[in-house]
């Protein structure tokens, strides 16, 4: 038996570099000091086997980082996990691109297979790039040699392919780039971090057999046992070191798991007797990504079974969505194109990002969206990520354990994940959400599970997300605050919202609306004040939008009048006007909503009757109205 090693809290990552790759490596590991142990590791094939070899024997190795032909070689010697170092397409085109500036004679060289997309790229713009692959260092050789015999300059390789061109007289340049070294080893520190809950789990598993009053034996595809409990040691009169890997249906042919295993027959709750006991046996299949691994078998006392049904997930009391799309106020054509993306984007289960300034109503449109799904009818969670600190938001978002940190609810707490199970979970300002629940987030969107604050295991989701933000992650992007891989898991589906200055039309109508709303709120106001507000505003450019609209408006309602220096935002602006009545704002609202659909129409009204869906005869009296009014 190995010896036992105390593991370190920090994922261990060999990192295997030769050529020019090895000095990429030693640049970039010391960024990641904190977060991982990353020892780089210049050796060839068998010696870099042998190391590896040697230094688990001292110290566990979570993961082993490789490339090309010594990444294909480990992968199939060594019983760990080997990340590869990849080459990205950016990384791609920013090589080529460089190449391109010393010569116009080019080649690609890749080790596997050829890159089909720079084939499709090269045709397209008649770059006449040269691609060759190899998967030994012998076809590498010969590949070089091809190259220089057919005039090649300028070689884009991996790292021995780079250095066997400069020594043929060639240029060089290293395929690998620092930015796909450090995804490898986030990579590589994601899946030791897993690797590490999925060890974690089978331990916790192993305590939980071993302490429980059923009997359980697991068996695998040959019916071989691979664990076992003591309850089943005793019904079956012999010890665990005598019983692993024996078939069980010849130990107790009563317990035979074989047609579970051939056929995948389930059983439950079976009365069986066994050694002059009455016992209740339950037959499970083990399955793994679809595959038959093995089977278990549970054996209960009958006095025992009383079961208290677990409730996985405790009763989330979030609210549905308030607001529909049809709700949305405003008929300028951005909000009808934005509420007719909406209306398909709630037809699809992908991922929303909605992007627009604040006060455009990013939530309104992910309740609307919410509201029009198949999900209408569960939960719809909101959550603002700027407005919680680091670790506070990693407990609201994903819950947390008993005991999981000091101060941490007896009995712990379901996450927002959680409470949107089956239903939308809507991250507003998601550009403010740190990195490394960036990272968290990504994981939740790929594997849809998510794993509590100190917890081991994780917990199956099913959630929508709508994800806003009214910076530009592009530029959050080139700063380094925001991950590329999560904005390109987010960014789907993407509705932009238009700002109320780039919507001058809908100002009348959306004003109009909210002081019917504040008025009743506040006890009645006459409509005169927003008459004066509306003429006092006129050119004022909304930088608030409609949330400062709707302030202006709650403001002077309350106020009961609409002096100048009750809006300073406006100062400057036209004289009022005589006042209007709400009827009269209405209807004038209305009438510029059919005087755009008429002009859109070229002045056709029947064609705008259709649109409208109303009759010639109400068209014309709406438009006469509005003039009366």
């Amino acid at each position: 038996m190995p010896p036992t090693h105390t593991r370190s809290p920090l994922p261990r990552i060999v990192a295997v570099g030769f050529h020019r790759l090895k000095q990429l490596l030693h640049e970039v590991a010391p960024e990641y000091a904190e977060r991982a142990s990353v020892d780089v590791l210049d050796r060839g094939f068998e010696q870099a086997l042998a190391d590896i070899d040697a230094r688990r024997a001292n110290d566990p190795i979570d993961v082993v980082v490789a490339a090309g032909m010594h990444g294909d070689y480990l992968r199939s010697r060594v019983e760990l996990p080997v990340v590869m170092v990849k080459v990205g397409g950016y990384d791609l085109m920013r090589a080529l691109a460089h190449a391109r500036t010393l010569s116009a004679r080019v080649a690609l060289v890749t080790f596997g297979a050829v890159r089909t997309e720079v084939e499709q790229f090269s045709r397209r713009f008649g770059l006449d790039i040269v691609q060759r692959s190899y998967r030994s260092e012998a076809q590498a050789a010969l590949v070089v040699d091809e190259l220089q015999a057919a005039g090649t300059e300028v070689v884009v390789a991996p790292g021995l392919v780079a250095d066997l061109a400069e020594a043929a007289g060639m240029t060089g340049l290293l395929l690998y780039s620092p930015d796909a070294v450090r995804q490898a080893i986030d990579d590589a520190i994601e899946v030791a971090r897993t690797a590490r809950i999925a060890a974690a789990k089978r331990e916790r598993l192993n305590t939980i057999i071993a302490q429980l009053r059923d009997g359980v034996v697991a068996v695998d595809v040959d019916e071989r046992i691979e664990a076992l409990n003591p309850p089943i040691e005793r019904l079956l009169g012999a010890s665990r070191e005598r019983l692993l890997g024996r078939r069980l249906g010849e130990l107790a042919p009563e317990l035979s798991l074989q047609r579970t295993l051939r056929d995948g027959v389930e059983d439950a709750d079976e009365v069986a007797r066994l050694g002059g006991r009455t016992v209740v046996l339950s037959r499970r299949a083990i399955h793994e990504r679809g595959v038959t691994t093995g089977a278990v078998l549970t054996c209960q006392d009958p006095a025992s079974i009383q079961r208290a049904e677990r409730n996985l997930r405790a009763r989330s009391t979030a609210r549905g969505a308030r607001y529909r799309l049809d709700d949305i106020v405003g008929d300028s054509a951005p909000m009808r194109e934005a509420r007719r993306l909406a209306a398909r984007y709630a037809q699809s289960e992908a991922t929303v990002l909605i992007v627009g300034e604040s006060g455009t109503g990013k939530e309104l449109f992910a309740q609307g969206i919410h509201a029009a799904s198949r999900r209408a009818h569960q939960p719809f969670v909101a959550v603002n990520c700027a407005a919680f600190p680091e670790a506070l938001l990693e407990s609201e978002l994903f819950g947390y354990e008993e005991g999981a940190f000091t101060g941490a609810r007896k009995a712990g707490k379901i996450g927002l994940f959680e409470a949107a199970h089956r239903g939308t979970l809507f991250l507003d300002e998601i550009g403010e959400m740190p990195a490394s629940l960036q990272t968290r987030l990504l994981r939740v969107l790929q594997e849809r599970e998510i794993l509590r604050v100190g917890a081991t295991e994780p917990t199956p989701i099913d959630v929508r997300v709508i994800a806003a933000t009214h910076r530009s992650l592009a530029e959050r992007i080139d700063s380094g605050a925001f991950r590329r891989d999560l904005y390109y898991r987010l960014n789907i589906l993407r509705l932009e919202l238009a700002a109320l200055r780039e919507r001058a039309g809908d100002l009348t109508a959306l004003a109009v609306h909210l002081f019917d709303k504040l008025s009743a709120r506040h006890g009645g106001a006459p409509a005169a004040l927003l008459h004066e507000l509306l003429q006092r505003a006129r050119g004022y450019d909304w930088p608030g939008n409609v949330r400062e609209l709707e302030n202006m408006i709650e403001r002077v309602v309350c106020a009961g009048e609409a002096p100048a220096e009750l809006l300073p935002e406006l100062a400057g602006a036209a004289a009022p006007q005589p006042a209007a009545s709400a009827r009269q704002l209405a209807a004038r609202a209305e009438r510029d909503a059919i005087e755009r659909v008429l002009a859109e129409c070229g002045g056709n009204r029947a064609e705008a009757c259709a649109r409208l869906g109303i009759g010639r005869t109400t068209l014309w009296r709406k438009l006469r109205g509005a003039d009366a009014a």
